[in-house]
């Protein structure tokens, strides 16, 4: 048996930029374990697993080592890869049935929205092994369901931030996700996000942290729509416009293979 496979950058219009994703088509729901061998293969940050259902699609994302309950830059990807498949027709809205609820994903020229939850930060106690985990002592420290969530005083500490995963995987968290102001006019806040306790140390752009960083900035910014940079090795641009309990959230994709993955 063989499945369709996909591997596309998210949240950029350049290949080999953003973030990679493996998405495989299956005709019906595979075993947990058989998905978490073929993102181990994978060894992305995600391998996303789309199968029909009645009203749509159900998505599973999974890392070379867990599942998740939720992945921003894979559902980008998997949408893209469904409208470049002729999966699904050019104005037709993806539907997802997800561990977080449905999401939805629509083109809007050379960008994709999407609609996912919001996962605004709560202030919290630092842990100890998040300050000497991050060599830093934070503006803010948040947490949410998945992540900490902390903002540092400036650009500069954001990118030039050497963290000791180690530590940083100890933690009870899934990971953490850094930011700051950006100083570069185009965006309006800047970040990196880490998470050394799923098998990947740092994420190259991450759609799910924004669903944190876009309540948190529009309230600091006092701002409606904005632009953030995750500032990994590859780089990437993320759209956002938080609304109550959502966050919709708009990036890019490119298509860098196409091929067979045999079952």
């Amino acid at each position: 048996m063989s499945f369709a496979l996909y591997i596309v950058d998210a949240f950029t219009n350049e290949r080999y930029k953003g973030n990679p994703a493996a998405i495989c088509f299956v005709d019906e729901p595979q075993s947990e374990s058989w998905m978490q061998r073929v993102a181990m293969e994978m060894n992305l940050s995600e391998t996303a697993f789309v199968a029909p259902s009645e009203d749509g699609w159900r998505l599973r994302w999974f890392t070379p080592q867990e599942e998740v309950d939720l992945c921003g830059h894979a559902t980008l990807a998997t949408a893209h890869a469904m409208w470049q498949s002729g999966r699904l027709l050019q104005d037709e809205t993806a539907r997802f049935h997800t561990k977080s609820g449905i999401l939805t994903a629509s083109r809007n020229g050379e960008w994709i929205d999407m609609d996912f939850p919001s996962e605004h930060p709560i202030g919290t106690v630092a842990p100890e092994e998040l300050v000497q985990g991050l060599g830093l002592i934070p503006r803010f420290v948040g947490r949410n369901r998945m992540d900490y969530f902390v903002e540092v005083d400036s650009e500069e500490t954001v990118r030039t931030l050497r963290p000791d995963f180690a530590l940083l995987a100890r933690l009870d968290a899934r990971g953490v996700i850094v930011t700051s102001k950006s100083e570069d006019s185009r965006y309006d806040f800047i970040s990196r996000a880490f998470y050394p306790g799923t098998g990947v140390d740092e994420d190259p752009v991450t759609g799910s942290a924004h669903c944190a960083l876009a309540p948190y900035w529009a309230k600091r910014l006092r701002k409606h729509e904005l632009m953030g940079y995750q500032a990994s090795a590859r780089g990437g641009v993320v759209k956002v416009k938080p609304d109550g309990e959502r966050v919709y959230m708009s990036g890019q994709a490119i298509t860098v293979l196409k091929g067979q993955l045999e079952g």
